[in-house]
């Protein structure tokens, strides 16, 4: 059991990985919601108080990708923890919002538990 259970918000299109990530974050006690899209996300973030972490892949179908969903998340919830992923091996960190966290993939779930870990504790 985490020190600090989270409610994070997985944002990711691959179904796979996010049932994946969704099963190692519930294992160790985080509440944890899912979307497919930014826009899902979007949907989350207006009817949910409670997200401390929105956990996002940056590329995705939809209305916006994970660094604008990002970028939206750190105007509207200034508090709210940001992790990114993404397979690209270099991403400029000048893409990304303020106090966010990148894990590039493919990410050990350690890593990931880890990072919502620092955040949580910020």
């Amino acid at each position: 059991m985490p020190a600090e259970k989270a409610v994070v918000l997985i944002v990711e299109d691959e179904p796979i990985v996010r049932f994946t990530t969704l099963d190692a974050l519930e294992d160790v006690g985080h509440v944890v919601l899912e979307a497919a899209n930014a826009d899902e996300a979007m949907y989350h973030l207006r009817h949910r108080k409670d997200i401390d972490i929105v956990f996002t892949d940056v590329n995705m179908a939809g209305s916006m990708d994970g660094i604008q969903l990002a970028q939206r998340v750190r105007a509207i919830r200034p508090h709210t923890g940001i992790i990114i992923t993404s397979g690209i091996v270099r991403l400029d960190p000048m893409m990304l919002p303020a106090n966010t966290v990148f894990l590039p993939k493919p990410y050990p779930h350690d890593m990931l538990l880890s990072a919502i870990h620092r955040l949580m504790a910020a």
